[in-house]
């Protein structure tokens, strides 16, 4: 049983992105999604965010991404990232932000898939 948990945690580690993978992935939405407005000074992954999924200064431009992320899909990564990305651009929710973040295609499968993930596990679902 051991085995094969060290098995499984190695995977693991391999599937995570590091934060240069993360930068790298928010440069690609930021072009794909906002046409390179939002411009991230940094981005990385933060084990300090137990009820948030994401968060955006956009003051120094620093997106921080909950670790608690890093199971999930690539989808909802890419969603929580441009939900972040907005920010840049319009940092309220107001109409302005959620017509940026509804750019991504699979904006509403994405904020299922985390208050689904939130019910389940009887977490906040907040989205920042």
């Amino acid at each position: 049983m051991a085995d094969m948990l060290a098995r499984v945690e190695r995977s693991e580690a391999k599937r995570r992105l590091s934060d240069d993978d993360l930068m790298a992935r928010a440069e690609t939405l930021n072009r794909d999604y906002f046409g390179g407005r939002a411009t991230p000074t940094s981005v990385r992954w933060v084990s300090n965010q137990h009820t948030r999924w994401g968060s955006c200064t956009p003051l120094d431009g620093s997106i921080r991404i909950s670790t608690r992320v890093q199971p999930m899909p690539g989808w909802v990564l890419d969603y929580v990232l441009v939900h972040e990305l907005a920010h840049l651009i319009e940092p309220s929710h107001n109409a302005r932000f959620w017509a940026w973040v509804d750019r991504y295609p699979q904006a509403e499968r994405a904020k299922g898939f985390l208050e689904g993930y939130s019910a389940a596990g009887d977490e906040p679902a907040t989205g920042d």
